[in-house]
């Protein structure tokens, strides 16, 4: 949205977190696979700010430098966001006076917190239009809630007015029953704000400066004062806790789930089916229950992927099926069957029409069109060609206790079952390898690779022990 005013964002993520009962900053706490604060940080974008201040106190640096090498290195947004010290916690109204010297000229100050991820941006720009419309001096979102627990209260007049906001360890006997309640969402006239922080006194329950009380300042000394109404409460909650942490999470995977719906991909059960939101999925795909796409995954059209798979950062064609298996890290061709039971690791390619299941594991290898891997096999440090059969029980002796090596098989071998092809080796096109063989060697086109010993029989040889042992 292109503003008529410019806008600065500050986002106050200088708290400890101690509910959070953990060593790790909370607004750095995972959320559906990313920091909660990436969540503020995509919302406030969407207004095109001129700058974002992230006021940051508790484990400062290490929230800094996670924002500046994930969010802003990701967004291109390293020249916009910049960082404020609150090195002595004293409310939120002395968090965004730290902020001020980093804010350039500009129209307006929109105030965040750092550990609201459920914002969105359209309910930001919606919030900067009515501020704008409205020409407030100050403006605030706000919400009706039936349980207002521990937000604070906006307090009116009989006209509707906005009076100014207490905070609920300050209510009073008259307060208890408002039902309206602070977002701590804030757009400020930059020209007013120094002045309404100047203003404030640590004298309340807490002994802060709550930048609440600059609603009750400005109305006092005749500005304007808005609010815009949040209808969904659930999208202005603060996460202070594991459980407003796992309900946040429910939130964004339903969200995520529900649009993959409307764009053509089959759900099973959403109740146990978990997709991260940078995941794509094509149309009249299948995601049976107990599904988790993580990462930067991709899936093609007319998949089924499931149930209880595991896939993440990989890509996978159009027409493949995935079932009760896990892949990492790995493209994953058209018409390819994987499972049951597969693991595909890291920077492997299954390539079109390719097979591998039945308790196979696949490692850094090529798997060429059309071959199959099946029953307990183990492929690794491996490039293999197009209509390659590999036999039960075969394992790729890629490493060597130093280093590893790799094995090539060419188009059309054939693996018996329970071979050792101990790398580096290479089994030539239209090749055999026999049953049981440990080949150590190359094997040439066209050749039969036998690498065991000549079967001996002994005949008698059990009545002869039976009678020793007697």
């Amino acid at each position: 949205m292109a503003l008529e005013h410019k806008i600065s964002v500050v986002i106050l993520a200088a708290g400890e977190g101690t509910r959070m009962k953990s060593d790790i900053p909370k607004v750095l706490f995972p959320l559906y696979g990313r920091p909660m604060v990436d969540y503020v940080l995509d919302a406030a974008s969407c207004v095109e700010p001129e700058k974002i201040v992230v006021v940051i106190g508790h484990q400062g640096e290490e929230v800094a430098n996670r924002i500046m090498d994930g969010w802003a290195k990701d967004n291109c947004m390293d020249g916009v966001i910049s960082f404020a010290w609150q090195l002595e916690r004293r409310g939120t109204g002395h968090a965004v006076s730290c902020a001020l010297d980093h804010i350039p000229g500009c129209d307006a100050v929109m105030i965040l917190c750092g550990d609201t991820p459920l914002i969105t941006g359209d309910m930001l720009n919606r919030f900067v239009e009515s501020h704008l419309s409205g020409e407030a001096d100050l403006s605030l979102i706000t919400a009706m809630v039936d349980d207002p627990g521990d937000y604070g209260r906006i307090r009116r007049d009989e006209t509707g007015s906005i009076l100014g906001i207490v905070e609920a360890n300050d209510l009073l006997p008259g307060d208890r029953d408002i039902k309206e309640i602070n977002a701590g969402i804030y757009i400020v006239d930059s020209r007013i704000l120094p002045g309404l922080l100047s203003t404030l006194d640590d004298d309340n329950a807490k002994g802060e400066f709550y930048l609440t009380d600059i609603l009750e300042k400005a109305a006092q000394a005749g500005y304007t004062v808005s609010s815009f109404t949040c209808d969904d409460v659930f999208l202005i909650q603060g996460v202070n806790d594991r459980y407003a942490l796992a309900l946040a999470e429910t939130r964004l995977r339903e969200t995520v789930l529900r649009n993959l719906c409307l764009q053509g991909v089959t759900i099973r059960d959403p109740r146990n089916t978990y997709i991260d939101p940078g995941v794509t999925i094509g149309r009249d795909t299948v995601i049976e229950p107990g599904t988790f796409l993580r990462g930067k995954t991709s899936i093609g059209q007319g998949c089924v992927i499931g149930p209880n798979s595991e896939i993440t950062g990989s890509q996978v064609g159009d027409n493949t099926r995935i079932w009760w298996s896990v892949v990492e890290e790995s493209t994953i061709g058209e018409n390819v069957t994987i499972g049951p039971f597969s693991h595909i690791r890291p920077d492997s390619i299954i390539e079109d029409y390719a097979s591998v299941g039945n308790f196979a594991e696949v490692k850094n290898s090529r798997i060429g069109r059309g071959s199959k891997i099946h029953h307990h096999c183990y492929i690794g440090d491996c490039t293999m060609g197009c209509k390659v059969n590999i036999g039960a029980g075969t394992v790729t002796v890629n490493y060597d206790g130093h280093k590893k090596h790799r094995t090539v098989i060419g188009n059309n071998a054939f693996i018996g079952c329970n071979a050792n092809l101990i790398a580096p080796v290479r089994i030539g096109k239209d090749s055999y390898v026999a049953a049981g063989s440990t080949i150590t060697q190359d094997v040439p086109e066209g050749a039969l690779g036998i690498a065991r010993e000549r079967q001996v029989n002994k005949e008698g040889w059990v009545a002869r022990r039976r009678q020793k042992l007697d």
